[in-house]
């Protein structure tokens, strides 16, 4: 898919993004490109939705492993005010641990990458031996995690996490913003992948 963002008040920018999803027997291939069509120099940051679910009626008796060093703590409307460690705290999934009744609204950094590069997001159910896998390459240094405690519409029955390239409020404080000289693009691969719990 392929979308031309014109310029418009509050962001006066040409902006092509087009984003491909692949399926297959891996699981889901995400990849966003942005390129700067105007002439001159465009901030950019882009972020993704995807809400993981095993079935279950909520989240709660799932196990959460979440590969963040540093979780941004936020005010009441949802912006980020500090930077905390989570070692030690209640944030702290590197561990595989049980959700329970923790509500996520919390953005997270500093991430652990595999040596293939990816940092990963594991969501497993150990009663049914199932598992779903988020991931993200070098271009997201944030993952967003979201239990949708105030939405009656998700109620704690999925997780969202969501890969991001920048932090919220990223284009009123610049932190990681991107900015795209004319004629350059940026992209950005995630995805998702399935599972038993056992292998």
């Amino acid at each position: 898919m392929e979308h031309m963002l014109y310029p418009q008040p509050g962001y006066p920018f040409l902006l092509r993004i087009s984003i491909e999803y692949a399926l297959s027997r891996s699981g889901l291939l995400v990849q966003t490109t942005a390129t700067n069509l105007g002439t001159r120099t465009c901030p950019y940051g882009s972020g993704a939705h995807p809400y993981l679910t095993l079935g279950t009626a909520t989240i709660d008796g799932l196990i959460l492993q979440v590969p963040g060093r540093t979780v941004l703590r936020s005010d009441e409307r949802g912006l980020p005010i500090r930077r905390e460690a989570v070692e030690g705290a209640e944030y702290d999934f590197r561990q595989s641990k049980r959700i329970g009744s923790l509500k996520l609204d919390h953005a997270f950094t500093d991430l652990e990458r595999d040596a293939d590069g990816l940092a990963r997001v594991e969501l497993r159910d150990s009663d049914r031996e199932t598992k779903v896998s988020l991931w993200v390459d070098q271009s997201y240094p944030y993952l967003m995690l979201f239990s949708g405690d105030p939405l009656p519409d998700v109620q704690r029955r999925s997780l969202a996490v969501e890969p991001m390239t920048c932090p919220p409020n990223a284009f009123r404080t610049g932190d990681a913003l991107i900015r795209l000289e004319p004629g350059a693009s940026f992209t950005g691969t995630w995805g998702i992948a399935r599972g038993s719990a056992a292998s």
